[in-house]
Formats: C-alpha cells, structure tokens, sequence
C-alpha cells in the first residue's frame, strides 16, 4: 500500500523541517549577583543564530539548574528568554512579574542551602530576520541574590551539594 502525503498548494515541502541547531551547554559552577524585582540577562545561558529565511520559526528552549541565595526567590522569580535585548514572555499584566515558566515546582525548603532548583522553558520566535540574533535566557527575583547557577549556595564536597549542567537551544524551523 502506498503512503500519500497530502500538503496544500503552494507551501515549501520542508515547512515545518528543521533547518539548523545551535546550542550552548554550560557545564561549569558559577556565581551573578541579581537585583531585586529587576529583569536580568543570566550570565553563561546565551546563544546565537543566523536565520536562513525571514520565514523561519525559532524554537528556544533552555533548562536552568540553580540555587538562589534567598529562599523568597526560590519560589517568587520567573525566567523569560531575550533576543538581543528585547525580553520574549508575555505581555505585561499589571505590576506582576511577567514570565515564561516559575520554578517554584523543584523548590525544597527544608534544604535551602544544597538542593538546587530546575528551570525548564520553550518559546517560539518569529523574528523575521536574516541577521545573526543573540539569544539569552533571562530571570526575575523577588529579592536580591547571588545567583548559583549549576551548583548549590553550600557548595561543599559531600554527596549533598550536587554539580548540574545548564543547556540553551536554538532550532531553527522552516516557515
């Protein structure tokens, strides 16, 4: 038996086809000192890619291991993506905070200090562009913090202060 595909006239046979895939994944333990209730680019989680075609679609998806040093912001924070610097969410709704995902789900309290916490967004972008774009994730923090990203606040050599890897990715899709 034969297999038909059946596509509308006059859309590209790849549309839909991924087109290229770039990507940072950040291993290393690091440290950004954060404002408070400011939108801010997160150090080390950034990436970048030239679009074939202005049609094209880029899917973004990053996962974030970290420990703030603030247990508010373990829970009361968001995190967005930015291309070059415009922030990509949601539009504004008042005085919230306005974001793609909160991590408040992986927050353990009891163990603030060395159990870390897992951001995990997915944004598709349109940016008509032929143009090489930078794209960073980005984080919202209730209080300010020294960010601890890939590692906890503790950090001590025991089996419970955990090292994790960070990952920023950029697919393009054909439009």
């Amino acid at each position: 038996m034969a297999l038909t595909q059946v596509r509308p006239a006059g859309l590209d046979p790849r549309s839909g086809s991924i087109i290229q895939v770039q990507y940072t994944q950040y291993t290393s333990a690091s440290t950004q000192s954060i404002s408070s209730q400011t939108d801010t680019a997160l150090d080390n989680l950034n990436v970048s890619i030239t679009p074939t075609s202005t049609n094209s679609v880029i899917k973004l998806e990053a996962m974030v291991s970290f420990e703030p040093s603030d247990t508010t912001s373990e829970y009361n924070n968001v995190f967005f993506f930015y291309r070059d610097s415009t922030k990509l969410a949601p539009s504004a709704a008042g005085s919230r905070p306005v974001g793609i995902v909160n991590s408040a789900t992986s927050f353990y309290s009891t163990d603030a200090g060395s159990t870390p916490s897992m951001a995990h967004l997915t944004w598709y972008d349109s940016p008509s562009s032929t143009s090489s774009i930078s794209y960073k994730v980005g984080g919202w923090f209730y209080a300010a913090i020294t960010f601890y990203l890939n590692r906890t606040v503790t950090d001590s050599d025991s089996t419970a202060n955990e090292r994790l890897a960070s990952i920023i990715t950029a697919t393009e899709i054909a439009g």
